[in-house]
């Protein structure tokens, strides 16, 4: 087994763990009781999937075919960035717009600070 191969080995592995990790995100989004943790569910474990997915593509697609492919890496960046934020405004317009929390919540942090910024001005 050369080094080539190995590398190869790995970034299948990485892709392998990306797809495990798909997997999770979708049970998580199927079984959370409310859009807070669905929203959790779907943006910490599905962008670390996509970013291991793409990861694993771009080692795979430079030891094996030679080929640097900037577009990758560009998704990889804009995955990075974009799916915290657009789950954190989703959940924030939900929280907004009166959606109940889960019963078995027990702290609800966000409407205590919102309560102490209206109570300072």
């Amino acid at each position: 087994m050369n080094v080539n191969e190995m590398i190869e080995f790995l970034a299948v592995l990485v892709i392998l763990v990306g797809s495990i990790f798909a997997v999770i995100s979708a049970i998580g989004i199927i079984r959370f009781p409310d859009v807070y943790t669905r929203s959790h569910a779907a943006t910490k474990s599905s962008t670390l999937a996509v970013l291991l997915t793409l990861t694993g593509v771009f080692i795979y697609f430079w030891v094996s075919e030679q080929y640097f492919s900037v577009r990758l890496i560009l998704g990889i960046i804009f995955v990075f960035l974009t799916s915290p934020v657009s789950g954190h405004v989703t959940t924030r317009a939900a929280y907004r717009s009166n959606v109940k929390l889960a019963e078995e919540t027990v702290k609800d942090e966000l409407g205590d600070a919102i309560r102490e910024r209206k109570e300072s001005k």
